[in-house]
């Protein structure tokens, strides 16, 4: 027994002699300047990391890209993301778990990956964003071949849910909602529900006759037609000239009118049918999709284009702006 009392009292002693040594020598090595720089960068990684799991899994900060939500949110706007909203995304742009009870609703501003992004392939996507969000925003290493921005996530508003059909005509949107049998005018469908005043029109819609001879006569000009193209378009074509508007305000408008002419010219063609019918046709939303719409209608890249999202892709749900300080206001009941 008195061995073994001398033998944990050796070893106490020896562990402590050396934890003494060891606590002694970093006391020392603290005032270095290498121990210095080591512990800022230390302390640097450890904030960084922390940002990207915040960024990732709860709050996400977002820089407004385009013009899309003017009048809602200005280009250069940061917003916060909620990105717990609609379920758990387990890296970016990854699966996503717990959406059961987390679904996206009518009129709500979100974010959601672009349909049309060009990747880079996984592994850059995800690190471009790990240092977009590691840095809060202020670094964007996903570019376009031009040098700006790559848009890697839209922000939007959802207009048609699942179930619902959306039609486009002048400008105008008409929505059927799922179980019902007729469409209505989105002004009266909106003040309906009471939903927000955020979407709005730019073109008048004494424009539109112009808006569609501009379509049309590009499609003369496109099938080499265009000695033949009527007096009437010409006129049409001229008085939106003069009017200051220029038709790609509408794109959608002027690209069902380009595709109806050039249809027109040969009936025979299924291609041309196609295009023609992608504008003509009302667009149906699918269950578990959302059709989502800029605010500023006439000049927004969305669904009316790349069609429906599925909610999987939706990244989350802006909740509030933080910039500029003069605008600081929440969004939360901007729906």
């Amino acid at each position: 027994m008195n061995r073994f009392l001398a033998f944990l009292e050796r070893r106490t002693e020896r562990y402590l002699t050396k934890r003494k040594s060891i606590k002694a020598y970093e006391k020392e090595r603290k005032h270095t300047v290498l121990s210095e720089i080591w512990s800022w960068i230390d302390a640097l990684i450890f904030a960084i990391f922390w940002v990207i799991i915040i960024n990732q899994y709860l709050f996400q900060l977002f820089v407004i890209p385009s013009p899309s939500m003017v009048g809602t949110l200005d280009v250069g706007d940061r917003v916060i993301v909620n990105k717990d909203a609609y379920g758990v995304e387990l890296y970016p742009a990854g699966k996503k778990v717990l959406t059961d009870t987390r679904r996206v609703q009518r009129d709500e501003i979100i974010t959601f990956y672009n349909p049309e992004y060009d990747s880079k392939g996984p592994f850059f996507d995800v690190l471009s964003q790990v240092i977009y969000m590691g840095t809060l925003t202020l670094v964007n290493i996903d570019k376009n071949d031009d040098g700006t921005p790559a848009e890697r996530l839209y922000v939007k508003r959802a207009i048609g849910m699942g179930g619902d059909e959306i039609d486009f005509r002048n400008g105008n949107v008409y929505i059927k909602p799922a179980g019902t049998d007729s469409f209505i005018e989105e002004n009266e469908f909106r003040n309906g529900l009471s939903l927000a005043e955020g979407p709005h029109r730019s073109v008048d819609s004494d424009a539109y006759a112009g808006l569609k001879a501009a379509g049309a006569l590009t499609a003369y000009e496109e099938n080499s037609l265009q000695r033949y193209a009527p007096d009437s378009l010409i006129r049409d074509y001229s008085s939106l000239q003069g009017s200051g508007y220029n038709y790609i305000f509408d794109r959608y408008e002027f690209e069902r009118s380009r595709t109806k002419t050039a249809y027109a010219f040969n009936p025979s063609d299924m291609s041309k049918r196609s295009d023609y019918a992608v504008y003509d046709n009302a667009i149906y939303v699918p269950e578990d999709h959302i059709l989502p719409l800029g605010d500023n209608r006439d000049n927004s890249n969305d669904g009316r284009y790349f069609g429906p999202v599925d909610e999987s892709r939706v990244n989350g749900r802006v909740i509030g702006r933080f910039w500029p300080l003069t605008r600081i206001s929440s969004l939360m009941d901007n729906h």
